[in-house]
């Protein structure tokens, strides 16, 4: 499902950050550009730093107490390392739960999985989002899947935030996160390998290293742009633009004999394995204890 501009109204109010990081400020740019009162927005982090950056971007609320940031929030967006996720949601569960209601817990860390989430929080309810890093420039794609303790009116809030970031999506299983990682989290860094080897063979063809540059990131601009727009196929747009014996069908059919697509495939079931992989490195602790209680 896409996110819709109608869903700003849903917006929770106190909202409060957990890390201040480049995610974090990218939420809360697009927050405050969508009319959001700065004052109902809370961050903590340790870094003064970074508590002086977000202090550029309003009248925030900063905390460097993580309790202190999220009492009476209706929403807690966790936006921080995953391997420190663990200790911290532990050391806040008691202020979540001194609430009448605990707050909704967003998590963007990647790689936590719900299980290990619901654990550390003491089971209050949890949303999974996976953004991407073009949501540094509020053109993401981020997916979303709910716990059963979600309402509905949470995941509009959820919804309502990451779409801060750009498109949104929910998932109906938890497993689907990681094909979301491959395809999407990890997806902006394949075609940026793919610009760099585009540009390097440009320049040793004879282009200088600007042009080549300019010359490259704006076909793939372009290109993405039209296999963006409503109806677009990539398989129809690639035949348009290709004659038979032509210079694009040589390309391609380098591209082929090097089992191309193989090779993408290859690499996205690595994404996706290691994805899973990092999700049961990161929520052993989580998991063991579970099963010591069970």
């Amino acid at each position: 499902m896409t996110q819709s501009a109608d869903l700003r109204g849903a917006l929770p109010a106190p909202l409060a950050f957990i890390g201040g990081g480049n995610m974090a400020q990218a939420l809360i740019g697009g927050l405050l550009a969508s009319g959001a009162d700065p004052t109902q927005l809370r961050v903590s982090d340790p870094s003064p730093a970074c508590r002086a950056v977000l202090a550029d971007l309003g009248p925030l609320a900063l905390f460097e107490d993580n309790a202190a940031a999220v009492v009476d929030a209706q929403v807690v967006v966790l936006a921080v390392k995953p391997q420190v996720l663990g200790p911290l949601l532990e050391a806040l569960a008691p202020t979540l739960h001194a609430a009448h209601t605990p707050p909704l817990l967003l998590s963007i860390a990647a790689g936590i999985n719900c299980a290990s989430l619901l654990h550390w929080g003491q089971g209050a309810p949890v949303v999974r989002a996976m953004p991407n890093t073009p949501a540094l420039l509020r053109s993401g794609s981020t997916a979303l899947f709910a716990t059963a303790a979600v309402s509905a009116a949470q995941r509009e809030q959820a919804e309502a935030v990451m779409a801060m970031a750009g498109s949104t999506y929910w998932l109906e299983t938890e497993a689907a996160l990681a094909a979301v990682t491959a395809a999407s989290g990890s997806g902006p860094a394949y075609f940026f390998r793919l610009m760099e080897c585009m540009i390097d063979a440009a320049v040793k063809q004879g282009l200088a290293p600007s042009l080549a540059r300019a010359l490259v990131t704006e076909t793939a601009l372009g290109a993405a742009r039209m296999a963006t727009q409503k109806g677009a196929d990539p398989a129809a747009l690639r035949v348009a633009v290709t004659s038979p014996g032509g210079t694009t069908a040589a390309a391609l059919a380098a591209f082929e004999a090097g089992a191309f697509p193989a090779l993408v495939e290859t690499a996205m079931a690595a994404a996706a394995q290691r994805a899973e992989s990092l999700a049961q490195e990161l929520g052993a602790e989580a998991c063991r204890k579970q099963g010591d209680q069970a």
